[in-house]
């Protein structure tokens, strides 16, 4: 079940910072979908962590896939950069990702 969690997290924090994003862009009524998203992805997180998932690797998955897609969709959504380096920058962030889960066992 934690896994179930954690992967309901991870979409929440990615869409709550895209909200950031459009409410910065003056579109304050958006600031209460970020509060509430990052609330409750913070929430999930903390029920993986309670159903036996270790810190190290729930946080890592969590950042990593959410600095990842929240790259990837933002240069989607607001046309902002995306870099050959910055996509070395995601490979990289999935092989710690991968590193950290098989280190875990």
């Amino acid at each position: 079940m934690e896994w179930v969690y954690l992967a309901c997290a991870i979409p929440l924090e990615i869409a709550s910072t895209l909200a950031l994003r459009v409410a910065a862009a003056g579109r304050p009524r958006w600031y209460a979908g970020v509060v509430l998203g990052y609330v409750a992805s913070f929430a999930l997180l903390s029920l993986a962590l309670h159903e036996g998932l270790g810190i190290g690797v729930a946080y890592g998955i969590w950042t990593a896939v959410g600095v990842a897609l929240t790259a990837v969709l933002s240069h989607r959504l607001f046309a902002e950069p995306l870099t050959r380096t910055m996509l070395l920058g995601i490979a990289l962030i999935a092989a710690g990702v991968v590193l950290l889960e098989t280190g875990h066992g």
